[in-house]
């Protein structure tokens, strides 16, 4: 048996397979977010006591012991802690957005695109290098605390092992060289950050691997535990996407778009990450929108509906949702992929009197959907695509997806970020699994030729409409 540890945003999950990838058994429990004025925190130690809970829970339910554990959370954001891996302040979600005001500042004077040149990892408000950058501005007390700026599952792992590290994925937002692995001191450099440097987590390659001590992790003493990857590349690897060219859509929080590929765009507009993998010379290109089924949340609570009536919403509304059209960017950061802007805003038009709450439903789906291609055609996705995620448990949305798409999709096997943890882990360890029997899709959709027709000629008018809003916003600045 193996057990994968997924501390995600808003759930932390612990997950029990079996040797042939089946799912044992599964615990979780959800942690809150603290938000308010741009600012998103998280309790580490509530977060941290959810892993805790989940794990002995689900271990206390299992006939033996397990063979190992792998890791995996949420990137981005800041989790400063002290030696012992203890927080000197609440985490800086990736949500957050007191930086955006010094981000922009970076845009305007170059900072930004040097990172993007040497990193190949772009910029928003609540990744590390601005937040870091802010709290050496505004509360330096805080970077004077702590002994490592870290990622929220190598506070796990220090906590599990005792070891400070991080790996690959994580540091390379944005600090990593995806060409030698290593930090680029160039980039540190440029953000202001060299006096820092020696809060970021030494980077270990292959992944870190440590042994769970007694007490405290709700895994047996001695239980071998790796560190990584996080979410995004996890959730890739436990659904199978792992040749270039292939492609992963989870449909969460965030609607995060991974594209493998085997050579760097460091000349591009910056967007999106270039995030190493566990096999050199491949390279996961990650466009995470900052809004996915966040967007729908709000627009089911606005219109005071609820998730169980989606399939019976968007029977209601035709494709085109009566002419309701979506940009989809409501997080208050702004936007991070496709394209880096601050100041995206979410925009409904074509809205009217005869305009029904179903239809303004649709409009959402669709406009996700339309932000789904759009990073998937950045990224250059020309193979085969696997899907994840909550809004996967929508039969009706997934196949608007796929519409949306016009392309064939796999749904991948459930709880695809433990099941990648425990494949990295796995890896690492040298343990034989059947990768392609753990990663069999559980379900598969086509796209229906009419409406995939009908779609294409609606992303070309989506990709019209942001062109137009960026003019917008741009001029605005």
């Amino acid at each position: 048996m193996f057990v994968g540890i997924d501390a995600g945003t808003s759930v932390v999950k612990a997950a029990a397979f079996g040797a042939g990838g089946e799912i044992l058994a599964v615990e979780s429990v959800p942690v809150p977010l603290d938000m308010g004025d741009g600012r998103v925190e998280q309790d580490v130690e509530t977060v941290y006591g959810a892993v805790e809970r989940v794990v002995r829970a689900l271990v206390a339910g299992l006939p033996a012991p397990p063979e190992l554990a792998g890791l995996t959370g949420q990137g981005d954001g800041l989790w400063l802690v002290d030696a012992a891996a203890r927080p000197v302040r609440p985490a800086i979600s990736w949500l957050d957005g007191r930086a955006t005001g010094l981000l922009t500042e970076w845009m305007a004077g170059g900072t930004a695109a040097e990172v993007w040149r040497a990193t190949g990892s772009a910029l928003f408000p609540g990744a590390p290098a601005p937040v870091l950058a802010w709290l050496d501005r505004h509360e330096p007390e805080s970077l004077d605390a702590a002994a490592t700026a870290a990622y929220c599952k190598d506070v796990i792992f220090q906590r599990f092992t005792g070891i400070r590290a991080t790996d690959v994925s994580d540091a390379s937002m944005p600090f990593l060289d995806p060409r030698t692995r290593a930090y680029h001191r160039g980039a540190i450099e440029a953000c202001g950050l060299a006096h820092r440097a020696g809060l970021l987590a030494p980077v270990a390659d292959p992944l870190p691997l440590g042994e769970a001590g007694p007490g405290g992790t709700g895994l047996p003493a001695g239980t071998p535990v790796a560190g990584g990857p996080f979410d995004l590349p996890a959730c890739a690897l436990g659904a199978g996407v792992t040749e270039p060219g292939d492609g992963l859509l989870i449909i969460g929080t965030t609607l995060a778009c991974q594209v493998v590929v085997d050579r760097l765009e460091l000349d591009a507009e910056p967007s999106g990450y270039h995030l190493a993998t566990t096999r050199p010379g491949r390279w996961l290109r990650a466009m995470p929108a900052m809004v996915g089924t966040a967007a729908l949340d709000w627009t089911l609570r606005t219109a005071g509906l609820r998730h169980d009536a989606m399939a019976g919403l968007l029977a209601e509304s035709p494709p085109g949702a009566g002419g309701v059209k979506v940009l989809p960017y409501f997080a208050p950061s702004g936007e991070r992929a496709p394209f880096v802007e601050t100041r995206a805003r979410a925009e409904f038009t074509g809205v009217s009197l005869e305009t029904t709450r179903a239809d303004l439903v649709r409009a959402t789906c669709e406009g996700i959907a339309y932000a789904a291609r759009h990073c998937l055609d950045t990224a250059g996705l020309t193979g085969e695509l696997a899907v994840c995620g909550g809004g996967t448990r929508s039969e009706a949305w997934l196949q608007l997806f796929t519409d949306v798409l016009g392309r064939p999709v796999r749904v991948a096997a459930g709880e695809v970020g433990a099941r990648g943890a425990v494949l990295a882990a796995a890896e690492r360890l040298g343990t034989p699994l059947d990768t392609k029997e753990w990663t069999a899709a559980a379900a598969r959709y086509e796209p229906d030729p009419v409406r995939a027709a009908f779609y294409a000629e609606g992303y070309a008018d989506y990709l019209g409409r942001v062109a137009a809003a960026r003019e917008r916003w741009a001029a605005a600045a």
